[in-house]
């Protein structure tokens, strides 16, 4: 089977659609910001999927199924025996290469980041899959193109998977702690300038851990055309702060764990591959008051 990329194109993948190899998941979700500030909500996309999504697709469901049900958090990493479980009774394992797709990052927000898609990746990753790409553009440049789209619901036959966790590409709370001092380690806050700064009421303490640095997990992609920046535009954040530098460690966080996967996975694409990801991010670290935020830039 051949070695897919991170990203790919909506032309790759109908070209694909009828390859028995082929696993495509849906893992749309809807965040909303209120416009007054505060937490955001988070709805499933399971409705949505059923409305219309691309032909053979199942759906995947991070809010509900694909989290830890046992953690106060969102989004947490549930243990591995529930995760593998989920995945092989959608047809998800050992034998077949995946693309994941969503909607898009945020409601009513132009922002074009597939962050959705990257934390499914990015779980999937972490349980040991391989051959898991996003597709750029998601459902919406799929739409625009008058691609296929089926209401027919995704049913592949059950899977059986072999592969191993990669406990490296999960941060926590303590990594994240002595990641502050120590110089080989870069922290990425890749949250919005306002809440990096502590300008906005998204949690309940604001600002950002000590010593991290700010890369918008937003930047990295036309609005317009919804396709990824080419790769020398894509590097030069992470550059200016040292991230794509062989030698170091990279832990990228962000509100829930969920943008943080987003620059994660263009850090792979852009070569780094020492990349963590603080699953608890804020939301775990503001709720412990013996954990530092500082504000301004």
């Amino acid at each position: 089977m051949e070695k897919i990329p991170l990203i790919v194109s909506t032309d790759w993948l109908e070209q694909r659609l009828d390859d028995p190899d082929l696993r495509i998941i849906d893992a749309t979700a809807f965040m909303d910001i209120p416009a007054d500030g505060g937490p955001p909500s988070v709805q499933s996309g399971k409705a949505s999927y059923q409305e219309g999504h691309i032909p053979g697709a199942v759906y995947a469901d991070l809010l509900n199924e694909l989290s830890d049900p046992d953690s106060p958090l969102p989004f947490m990493a549930p243990p591995r025996e529930h995760f593998v479980k989920k995945m092989t009774e959608l047809g998800l394992g050992d034998g077949h290469y995946t693309v994941i797709y969503d909607q898009g990052a945020l409601v009513k927000n132009p922002v074009v980041a597939a962050y959705w898609a990257s934390r499914l990746a990015w779980q999937m990753h972490y349980e040991g899959y391989e051959n898991v790409a996003i597709l750029e553009g998601g459902l919406p440049k799929w739409k625009e193109e008058n691609r296929p789209l089926t209401v027919v619901q995704g049913n592949y036959a059950p899977a059986t998977f072999t592969g191993q966790r990669r406990p490296e590409l999960l941060a926590t709370k303590e990594d994240v702690r002595q990641a502050m001092d120590d110089d080989n380690v870069i922290l990425i806050n890749s949250l919005s300038p306002e809440d990096f700064r502590g300008e906005s009421n998204t949690y309940p303490r604001k600002g950002h851990i000590p010593s991290s640095v700010n890369v918008f997990f937003g930047l990295h992609a036309d609005q317009q055309t919804k396709q990824i920046h080419d790769d020398a535009i894509l590097r030069e954040p992470f550059e200016k702060i040292g991230a794509l530098d062989p030698d170091k460690k990279v832990i990228t966080y962000c509100g829930g764990g969920i943008a943080a996967t987003w620059n994660a996975l263009l850090l792979n694409k852009l070569g780094q591959k020492n990349v963590a990801v603080y699953d608890g991010s804020v939301n775990e670290w503001a709720s412990d008051p013996s954990c530092p935020l500082v504000t301004g830039e």
